[in-house]
């Protein structure tokens, strides 16, 4: 599989890597064997890159993760913090910090973290200059190599990437999401910043499956989110009405070549963007973790290709998601 370097990290990893909150929890129920048997297959297909966080599940994906590592010890592992307190700025403090990341060491089997990444923490934490020297002292203690921030709009990733201290940004990159283009990627590039691209199949609408029959069980947030009711509405369906993304689905259907899946046309579209060091589907069997690393042997989409998917979500997309991410 290709790799790139993964920003300030100064790591090389493969460029699908693989999302970890599935075979957590908030996805419908995921067996043990289906969530190891997916993580063995993404590793058997190159994958060398696995993002997961402390309440996927309540630890329950970083104890599968850290059981797949202890048997492969040379993938890099990225977990999150901060979304087990009330999302309020004062949680986002060094007591906090330590105290959430012994409880991920010890899930994860790891001394030393590779990358920690605040997960989606208030806006008003970006400009705060304690917050980050809490996190530079991880980085000197030893407690962690290298530390990101996942965020939901542009405006907070172009505030992390300016701090020096910021190895990472995972934000959401999908022909649903496309914001980020304009002004993100670039600047990461310009600094040094690696892009973890999240949300890449907008839950799943871009993998062509779903119908306006589909329906999703109660424990997933496909169901229970489709408001914002439990976390951002961004995160599901990446924002969009979900009979707009059906019908902007089967605008781009016909687009996709011969011999290519809907869900490998999208994440081939995300990594022909430059500036995006991974993409991070998930998979909730070995089946859909080989065939989402498989998209990175596909070659590069094409200008006329790029510009028809631009033209769907100007059309369907942009009026609902651009304004608010």
């Amino acid at each position: 599989m290709e790799a790139r370097i993964l920003g300030r990290t100064g790591a090389s990893v493969g460029v699908v890597g693989f999302g970890a909150w599935q075979i957590g929890a908030d996805w419908s129920a995921v067996s043990e064997d289906d969530a190891t048997a997916a993580l063995e297959a993404a590793a058997a297909a190159g994958v060398t890159f696995y993002d997961t966080a402390d309440v996927y599940g309540d630890g329950r994906s970083e104890r599968f993760v850290g059981a797949f590592r202890k048997a492969h010890p040379g993938v890099f592992v990225a977990t999150k913090m901060g979304r087990r307190a009330e999302q309020v700025h004062g949680n986002y403090s060094e007591a906090n910090f330590l105290a959430w990341n012994d409880d991920s060491r010890e899930r994860l089997g790891m001394d030393s973290l590779d990358l920690v990444q605040l997960h989606c923490p208030p806006a008003s934490v970006y400009g705060d200059d304690a917050v980050f020297a809490a996190l530079d002292a991880m980085v000197a203690e030893g407690r962690i190599r290298h530390y990101g921030v996942s965020v939901e709009t542009c405006e907070e990733a172009l505030a992390a990437i300016a701090r020096p201290g910021v190895a990472t940004v995972q934000i959401i990159l999908n022909p649903f999401r496309q914001k980020p283009l304009e002004r993100v990627l670039p600047a990461a590039a310009d600094a040094g910043v690696g892009i973890v691209a999240r949300v890449p199949l907008a839950s799943g609408l871009l993998s062509g499956k779903y119908t306006d029959r589909t329906e999703f069980a109660a424990d997933d947030h496909r169901n229970y989110n489709r408001r914002g009711d439990a976390f951002d509405v961004g995160e599901t369906f990446a924002g969009v009405d979900y009979a707009t993304g059906l019908e902007a689905v089967e605008r781009l259907r016909p687009l996709v070549p011969e011999g290519m899946t809907m869900a490998q046309f999208a994440l081939r579209w995300i990594l022909d963007q430059p500036g995006v060091s991974v993409v991070i589907p998930g998979a909730r069997n070995a089946e859909q973790a080989g065939a989402n690393a498989a998209a990175a042997s596909f070659a590069p989409l094409g200008a006329d290709l790029h510009a028809e998917v631009r033209a769907v979500y100007d059309d369907l997309v942009r009026p609902q998601v651009h304004h608010r991410w």
